[in-house]
């Protein structure tokens, strides 16, 4: 692949310091690299590829520079203002936020699931929930194969999903000190049935997310879609239960194979012997992991699984470049 110019925007903070980590692992090929942040984190010093870069304030000038795609996780409302201003100056923004990802005219890309949708964009590509992304590389091929009526997410959401904030609240907490500085409620020794704010439906934003989310990856807005997202006390990596509805007969071991098979999931489905995916063996790596794979037998053509996958790298930094990655092999940029 060609070498371009990078900008990560958030680089101080834990995705942004993790864009930079999954970088250098996968070899990511950047000539010019720039690091931005907020005003208070200007003159820290990142390190990526053994190169130390000294952070930038965040500007609207700062797009002013050759900058080919810039890596944005700083949130929402910062996407807000400047995507547009990286967009203009002909900036391909991957954007980690959800403030893009259920505009019409922005993709919102996993890219073993729907990386035709990369060739049209405004310069604006948006990166999924986390919590929806894992979701995704394991639902698409069951998709394809068997075509899906219904899906109920049941998720087990790690403290890292809430940034430093929460990571600090289940540390102290461990320790027996309890802080809410990020929850209602303290999250050691407990889990707690709301992630984000709660709307009108009794839905959280964060379940609203995976559902419609959902159906714009899949291009399916027919598809019957429900979840509970739950904040579980530990560090790092989602877990979720799903059941689906698929839409034609299966075979259990077909549904294993087709999993298998799939880019992007290891297969850990060994119950005799107690394998099956764990969020402490996810963590610091790239795949999706399924098992537990069962039939549903309370409905024609159910099937239950779980998915775990690490939020920080699949579920933020490595899905954001791996679309990068997927523009860079089609030629896209």
């Amino acid at each position: 692949m060609k070498k371009i110019n990078l900008a990560v925007v958030g680089a101080t903070g834990m995705v942004g310091r993790t864009f930079l980590k999954v970088l250098e692992d996968r070899d990511f090929p950047f000539d010019q690299l720039y690091c931005f942040a907020s005003k208070k984190s200007a003159g820290e010093v990142v390190v990526c590829k053994g190169k130390e870069y000294v952070v930038e304030e965040l500007t609207e000038a700062s797009f002013d520079k050759d900058i080919d795609i810039a890596l944005f996780s700083a949130g929402g409302d910062i996407s807000e203002v400047f995507a547009p201003i990286a967009a203009s100056k002909g900036v391909v923004v991957i954007d980690n936020s959800s403030a893009w990802r259920m505009d019409p005219t922005v993709p919102l890309v996993v890219p073993e699931v729907n990386p035709e949708a990369l060739s049209t964009h405004n310069n604006i590509i948006a990166n999924p929930n986390c919590s929806t992304i894992q979701a995704m590389v394991v639902l698409k091929p069951l998709y394809e194969k068997y075509g899906i009526e219904r899906v109920v997410y049941s998720t087990y959401q790690a403290v890292s999903g809430s940034g430093v904030k929460g990571v600090y609240d289940l540390e102290e907490g461990l320790k027996g000190n309890n802080p809410l500085s990020c929850y209602p409620h303290p999250i050691a020794g407990n889990c707690l049935p709301q992630i984000d704010v709660f709307l009108e439906n009794g839905y959280t934003k964060e379940e609203m997310k995976m559902i419609n989310e959902t159906k714009k990856i899949l291009s399916d807005d027919s598809l019957k879609v429900t979840a509970t997202a739950v904040r579980v006390p530990i560090f790092n990596s989602h877990s979720e239960s799903v059941n689906i509805e698929l839409k034609s007969a299966f075979d259990i071991a077909d549904v294993k194979k087709c999993l298998a098979e799939a880019p992007g999931i290891v297969l850990q489905d060994d119950p005799k012997n107690s394998l099956y995916p764990l969020a402490a063996s996810a963590t610091g790596t790239d795949p999706v992991y399924v098992g537990r794979i069962r039939r549903d037998e309370s409905t024609d053509n159910g099937i239950n699984l779980w998915i775990v996958a690490d939020n920080i790298r699949k579920g933020a930094a490595t899905n954001a470049i791996q679309i990068a990655e997927t523009m860079l092999e089609r030629n896209l940029i």
